[in-house]
């Protein structure tokens, strides 16, 4: 099964050092059935940011990954994140 978590947030203020570092960390972690992983930024909004997290296992967590659930968290400190659950559908 092919599922992908999102993970949005937007921002406070301008991105941080630390935010920009949070990141960088999260795209090198490996995980068992973690297919691939893309930051992408809002066209005219600098701080919305989406995390996508590609995935392919047996099954789907519904309420997201260990890693999603983790960066989801770890992002609130700047400012609103929305994370959700994917399905790809084969019709």
């Amino acid at each position: 099964m092919i599922w992908l978590e999102i993970i949005k947030l937007r921002c406070a203020g301008k991105g941080s050092a630390l935010l920009n570092e949070l990141l960088m960390s999260a795209t090198q972690t490996r995980q068992s059935g973690l297919v691939d992983m893309k930051t992408y930024r809002h066209a005219a909004l600098d701080t919305d940011l989406s995390v996508h997290l590609y995935w392919k296992s047996d099954r789907t967590e519904q309420n997201g990954s260990i890693l999603g659930i983790r960066l989801a968290h770890s992002l609130k400190e700047f400012g609103l994140v929305d994370h959700s659950v994917w399905i790809e559908d084969k019709k």
